[in-house]
């Protein structure tokens, strides 16, 4: 039985290292990207988290407007 806040297919990562993990970046890389508003992200309980879509599609338009 799957409700509708189960995180089963894995969109949701809690924590800087489950986030620094996904982008291949340091844990401390992405304080510094939440702290300076750059990266997408929320506070779930005391910890940061972000969608892996959130991220991808972040990622998405930041290679675009470099281009």
């Amino acid at each position: 039985m799957k409700s509708d806040n189960d995180n089963f297919g894995g969109d949701l990562l809690i924590g800087a290292n489950a986030i620094a993990n996904f982008l291949g970046v340091s844990s401390r890389q992405v304080y510094r990207l939440t702290y300076d508003g750059i990266m997408p992200h929320f506070k779930l309980g005391g910890s940061v988290a972000a969608r892996r879509s959130s991220l991808t599609k972040w990622m998405v338009d930041a290679e675009r407007a470099a281009a």
